[in-house]
């Protein structure tokens, strides 16, 4: 007892040591809050706007759609570009209530717009997240807050660059949003250039020497 007492105190001491001498350099963290009259504009009016950051080799976006919207027909359509090849990006669309539809599509220069998937009604829900996570290896899943609905698309080593909104069909159509909040965390990172990559096998190691040398001072005290 006394020594498993002492492993987990060999722990406490090697964890918060370590996490106060490093931070993880790669991992870049943006929080975006879109306002909601920026989606009352057409596809042409749209305005890319740059991302503080580039976030490549592996990035999860995480939105948050709390937007009231005016239109029946109204939508809440974001792209993420690439910040590397022009007209390269990904679209996720929702749109009113109460059929709620819900759409992934990717854009590339040579193949042009292609549909991943399109749900017609409860496609997204009030309250959940819709999380699209990227790798360079395992390509995109995308969840729409219940299941996922996209799964390991290649995006052939997508750099997230800037994004845009809208959700206007037509010029001449009613406002999409009347109000509301429509919020974007985004995180990246390159898990070869983080110290804590290595942190269990420093903190296995350590606990194993503890137990080790208490181990060889107790026979021989016996």
């Amino acid at each position: 007892m006394k020594l498993l007492a002492l492993s987990f105190l060999a722990m406490s001491l090697v964890i918060p040591a370590y996490a106060q001498e490093h931070s993880n350099p790669s991992l870049l963290l943006e929080n975006i809050s879109v306002p909601a009259s920026d989606f009352n504009k057409i596809q042409e009016d749209i305005t890319i706007i740059p991302l503080k950051e580039e976030h490549p080799v592996s990035w999860q976006v995480t939105i948050k759609n709390d937007l009231l919207y005016s239109n029946p027909n109204g939508n809440a359509i974001l792209r993420l570009y690439d910040a590397k090849i022009e007209n390269k990006f990904v679209e996720i669309g929702m749109g009113s209530p109460p059929e709620r539809k819900f759409w992934v599509a990717l854009n590339f220069p040579e193949e042009g717009y292609l549909p991943a998937t399109r749900l017609d009604k409860n496609g997204w829900f009030d309250g959940a997240k819709v999380v699209a996570a990227y790798s360079d290896s395992q390509g995109i899943t995308v969840n729409n807050g219940q299941r996922v609905v996209v799964s390991g698309i290649d995006l052939k080593n997508f750099v997230i660059g800037s994004y845009s909104v809208y959700g206007m069909n037509e010029p001449t159509d009613p406002p999409a949003i009347n109000s509301g909040t429509f919020t974007m965390d985004i995180m990246s990172g390159d898990a070869s250039k983080n110290p804590f990559h290595y942190y269990p096998f420093f903190v296995a190691g350590g606990v194993g020497a503890l137990i080790g040398v208490l181990l060889l001072t107790k026979r021989r005290s016996s």
